[in-house]
């Protein structure tokens, strides 16, 4: 176990015990300890000044090397009456800050939880009467009413609704690839998995980039499960997202001989040098910083970082060109693993918001925040600085690396999204970006969702980062050749044995439950 994830889980476990210790508090206080020194008075502006104004303390996760300046954060401020205090917290440690804060009682005001895995931690905390229920207030507001309940109900916790949500399409997972590597050498965007393996080698082995020197590599991977390689290369292979269905009855994805598949395709890759041998230790910045460094040639995740990636690239080498692509067949055809139309969730922990009051207050402010001016704000920028109108559509303005440094890291505050707040039309001028936009929507014909997704299981609420561990550990050491086949199934008995089981018979029981519901 890397010392991040010795470090994470430890926060994990405080985090329960913190739960356990606190329920009665929540059932008898309404949750509420006193404010820590991290939340400021609530009528002083930023300059100190008298104004009845309230300040609202944000975690936000930093998606970008540098922490943005305070241009765009200012403009907000203007916007809503708010004034804003943001901690940015790199995205490789953000779940690991964001349960040590929650452990030791020093949340903000409002905090973003990453995604729907980081979301589900948090369950018994909920239950437990740490967090505001808001959706009760969703009516009173006339733009976060317009939020989808179906979305809604995919963050719901036994029904009751916690958190604001970022609009994300299904998928937008595929491949990212130096296009001018594959001319070179006579490549074809890869179909199968394959023609996927001997790009990675020969971008590898045959001087892509013609320097006359062997210092590439195929795919540049991080340690990331989930939005790294690993995951969208196993629904390649036809591995269940999450948990899939045999027989009847759910299962976790690492029980079925799909995972097994992806695991010895990576370490297939690992073992030949087709990617970084580090991986394991290599985080998302790392991860960019070896595509467009020029020292790998494939980045499987996010089409649409395409533009990012190129913007990046550009500054080293005007010459690179890249390219998109979704469908590789595998052995059960084609699919791509799905999100709940969701990526992160804004909540309201009531050790840092006193009063049904101050979170209305609150709640006003996100309202703001998905109107169309403040919602163009935060994710084009300032036109004619950061993007100009083309018949009624935003073009970012070059250089990109401005609009990357400046409105990008933004993005993270955004609630809603387009199918929810009518905000301005892209018109990319980058082709690879209007391509991976146009695949997204592809994507959606081969979808492959989590089943568990609306379900719940008390047990994995409780131990499930724990024993996720476990898997992750044999994941690891499976692909960097320290473990072979009994090893892993051995550390999935373990799994089974110290809580896995319970998860297995929870799920099934509210996936049958659930089932009997729908064919009444």
């Amino acid at each position: 176990m890397t010392a991040g994830n010795m470090r994470l889980m430890s926060a994990a476990v405080l985090l329960l015990v913190l739960i356990g210790c606190t329920y009665s508090v929540a059932q008898n206080e309404s949750a509420i300890p006193k404010k820590d020194a991290f939340h400021p008075m609530k009528d002083m502006s930023r300059d100190g000044s008298d104004r009845k104004q309230m300040t609202l303390t944000v975690m936000a996760d930093l998606h970008t090397p540098q922490v943005p300046d305070d241009r765009i954060e200012r403009e907000l401020e203007a916007l809503t009456g708010m004034n804003l205090i943001i901690d940015w917290v790199p995205d490789d440690s953000y779940d690991e800050k964001m349960q040590a804060a929650f452990a030791t009682g020093s949340l903000p005001q409002a905090v973003y939880v990453k995604n729907a895995a980081s979301l589900d931690i948090y369950r018994q905390a909920f239950r437990s009467g740490l967090f505001w229920e808001i959706g009760p207030l969703l009516s009173d507001f006339p733009n976060l009413r317009k939020l989808e309940a179906e979305v809604l109900r995919n963050t719901a916790v036994d029904g009751k609704i916690y958190g604001l949500y970022q609009e994300r399409p299904l998928s937008r997972q595929g491949i990212i690839y130096r296009k001018d590597w594959a001319d070179r050498l006579g490549l074809k965007e890869p179909t199968t998995i394959d023609e996927l393996y001997v790009m990675l080698k020969r971008f590898t082995e045959e001087d892509p980039d013609g320097n006359g020197l062997h210092d590439t590599i195929g795919l540049a991977n991080r340690s990331d499960l989930v939005y790294g390689a690993f995951k969208t290369v196993g629904s390649y292979f036809g591995t269940p997202n999450g948990w899939g269905i045999e027989s009847g009855k759910l299962k976790p994805e690492f029980m079925f001989p799909a995972y097994k598949e992806t695991l010895r395709f990576f370490r297939k890759l690992h073992q030949e040098g087709l990617m970084n041998r580090d991986f394991a230790v290599t985080g998302k910045q790392d991860q960019a910083e070896l595509f467009v460094s020029g020292r790998a040639g494939v980045y499987i995740g996010a089409m649409v970082n395409v533009q990012t990636l190129h913007a990046q690239l550009q500054a080293v080498n005007p010459d690179a060109e890249l390219d998109v692509h979704n469908r590789i067949y595998g052995p059960k055809g084609f699919g791509i693993w799905s999100i709940p139309g969701y990526s992160a969730v804004v909540l309201f922990p009531k050790s840092a918001v006193a009063t049904e009051g101050e979170l209305r207050s609150i709640l006003a402010f996100y309202d703001k925040l998905m109107t169309p001016e403040a919602a163009n704000l935060l994710f084009w920028g300032v036109e004619d600085e950061h993007y100009r109108l083309v018949d009624g559509r935003a073009v970012l303005q070059e250089p990109y690396s401005r609009f990357e440094e400046e409105i990008k890291p933004y993005q993270a505050l955004q609630i809603g999204g387009p199918r929810t707040i009518d905000m301005l039309k892209p018109d990319y001028e980058l082709p690879a970006r209007d391509k991976a936009e146009a695949l997204t929507l592809e994507n959606e014909a081969y979808l492959i969702d989590d089943p568990t997704a609306a379900l719940d299981s008390k047990t994995s609420s409780s131990l499930g980062i724990r024993l996720q561990e476990i898997i992750r550990d044999a994941t690891f050491q499976y692909i960097m050749g320290d473990m072979n086949d009994l090893g892993f199934d051995r550390a999935v008995h373990q799994w089974m044995e110290k809580g896995g089981s319970n998860i297995v018979q929870e799920y099934n029981a509210a996936y049958k439950k659930q089932q009997a519901s729908a064919l009444k």
